[in-house]
Parts: C-alpha cells; structure tokens; sequence
C-alpha cells in the first residue's frame, strides 16, 4: 500500500460513545483534505477501548461505525488504509515490548491517566499502560506525522521518549514521530457547557452535534445552545464562551476569518447567529449522512473493507515487530 516517495501519517480513533462535529472538524475533515499528501494509515483502536469496561456487542457495532464513518466523510481507499487496532496482533506484542524499556514513572505522570484513575474505585492495568500501546500504535508504522489534538500531545511526547530510549539502547530502530495539532477547529466546546470539550461520551441531550444526528435534533441543539446575557456577536472566548463556540463551528466549516464573520453578523442576534450555524452544519453533514446510510446496508461491504486494510498494512507492523525482536535479542 506504501508510497515511499511520501510521508506517513497514522491517526487513531477509540470506536466507543457518537462521533461528533468536533471530531470532524479538529480531525476528520483535515484527514481528507490531506490525504493525497500522505501515505496514510487510519486505525480503530479497540484495544484502547477496553481500559474501560465496554459492551462487546456496542464494541464491536461502533467499530464498524466508525469505518463508515470515516468513508463517509471522504477518505479514499487509494490514499488510506482503514482497519481495527486488534486484528494486527503486532500491535499488543510491540507494547509488550515497549513496557520493559519504559519508566514506570513516564506513565504515572501521564494527565489523562491521573485524571481518569481518580474518577474509578479500581482501576485495571490497562488504563496506565494506554500510552505505551498508542506508542506502539504509531511506532510499528514508520509513522512521520501523528494529527491529533491538544490534549494528546503529553501522549506524542511519551511516544517519541519511548522511542528514542529504544533507538539508544539498542540501535537505530524507530522513526522519531511528529504530532501535529491542527490550528481552526482544535477545540468544539460543548454546546450546554461551552467551557468544557464537546464529549464523544456524553449521552445528554443538548451536548454534542453528533454526526449521525437527523437534521431536526443537529438544529434543536444548536437553537438551545448556552449563550450569555450581552447581546453581542464576537469572538471572546473569555466573556463569551458560548457564543466563540458558535463562532468557532461556523468558522471552521465555511473558512471564513474572524473579520468577515463579525461583519457578517453585526447587528444580529443569537437567534440569526444560531440559525445560520444550524444551517451550515446541516448543510455539511447532509452528503455525509447520505453516503454512511447507503454503505451501511451491506454489512459484507464493511467487513470485507477492515480485512482488507488490515491485510494492507499488517507486512509494515510485522517487519518493524521483526526488527524490534532480533535487536532484544528474541529472534536472529
């Protein structure tokens, strides 16, 4: 599948709780605006979605979402391979691997870690070693570009600690990987609480644009979207965190600056503000609709299309495995 004249781009995404606008916003839309740039490697990471506990059955449902998902969108399999983190077992044995040269202080000072074990009264192994498995998840793929957002790049710095430890030891074995953390769209705030994250797991109503969500409830949300008392359209996150994210949504999908908009709605109130966001995101989401409905009929399709994108990558994550071991010593 690999073009050497290009670099590679590997991106993950847990197949647990509703894909939303913020994801293809801060990701997904960029993902296939890039794509004919990159070699590209997109994976659903469902070994990382069991340091929760999961449904099996919604586990695996929301796997295959997630693949429609991202056709749905746009990405083209001639420029992306798509497939399931746990149907290429290099993936867990690499972390194996990972976790004997890996601090154990490394992962105990990792944020997400800390705040998710405060939350549980126990907590499984699993949760703490999450970082070393996404290192591995980047590192088997020669991986140069990781696009993710803002709160992963604790993880990216692990990913490239891990591997540099790795290159000394041992020799030059891993590519160094870059994150990359896209500018516009970085941060959809959630719609009842704009100073908050729009959540993939929150199931309450008024929360999230889900993607999948019909075009009655994507404008119902944004019409009972938090605001303020001020009656001013601007860009102030800190006065205005819910009108900013407003802003920010219709900004990212028309590509329109921060002065065009203001004029635009200069004199408006939230109600024309809401109505035009509501309008913009139907407008966008409508084809993705369309084209996930019309793929989600043929359930051989989905299947076929995992086995094949696993099928496409699995000799790059079996050589690099390959070199990892006979540099341990595990194998000549």
């Amino acid at each position: 599948m690999t073009d050497t004249t290009k670099k590679r781009v590997f991106s993950g995404v847990q197949p647990t709780g509703n894909f939303h606008i913020g994801n293809y916003l801060g990701a997904t839309k960029n993902w296939v605006a890039d794509q004919h740039n990159y070699d590209n490697v997109f994976c659903i990471v469902d070994l990382h979605a069991i340091t929760l506990p999961q449904d099996p059955a919604e586990l695996y449902r929301k796997s295959r979402e997630v693949a429609l998902i991202y056709l749905a969108c746009g990405l083209d399999l001639e420029h992306c391979a798509i497939f399931i983190q746990s149907h290429i077992p290099a993936h867990s044995e690499l972390t194996w691997l990972l976790n004997c040269i890996t601090p154990l202080g490394w992962l105990e000072r990792m944020t997400q870690y800390k705040d998710k074990s405060a939350k549980q009264d126990s907590i499984g192994t699993g949760l703490i070693d999450y970082p070393v498995l996404m290192a591995s998840d980047i590192l088997l793929y020669d991986t140069d570009y990781v696009p993710v957002g803002a709160d992963q790049k604790q993880h990216i710095e692990l990913t490239r600690d891990v591997a540099q430890r790795f290159n000394h030891l041992y020799g030059d074995t891993f590519v160094i990987p870059q994150g990359t953390f896209p500018e516009a769209g970085a941060r959809i705030m959630g719609l009842d609480v704009p100073t908050m994250k729009m959540s993939k797991s929150s199931d309450k109503g008024g929360h999230a644009l889900n993607l999948l969500d019909p075009p009655k409830v994507l404008k119902k949300s944004i019409m009972r979207a938090t605001t303020d008392s001020l009656n001013n359209i601007a860009f102030d996150l800190e006065n205005q965190p819910g009108v900013t994210n407003l802003l920010t949504i219709y900004q990212t999908i028309t590509g329109q600056d921060e002065e065009s908009i203001i004029n635009q709605f200069s004199g408006q109130g939230y109600g024309t503000l809401k109505k035009q966001v509501a309008e913009a995101v139907i407008s966008t989401l409508e084809p993705v609709q369309k084209r996930y409905h019309e793929m989600a009929d043929d359930p051989s399709y989905i299947d076929q299309l995992l086995k094949d994108g696993a099928e496409r990558v699995r000799p790059i994550a079996e050589n690099r495995l390959r070199v990892v071991q006979e540099r341990l010593g595990l194998r000549k």
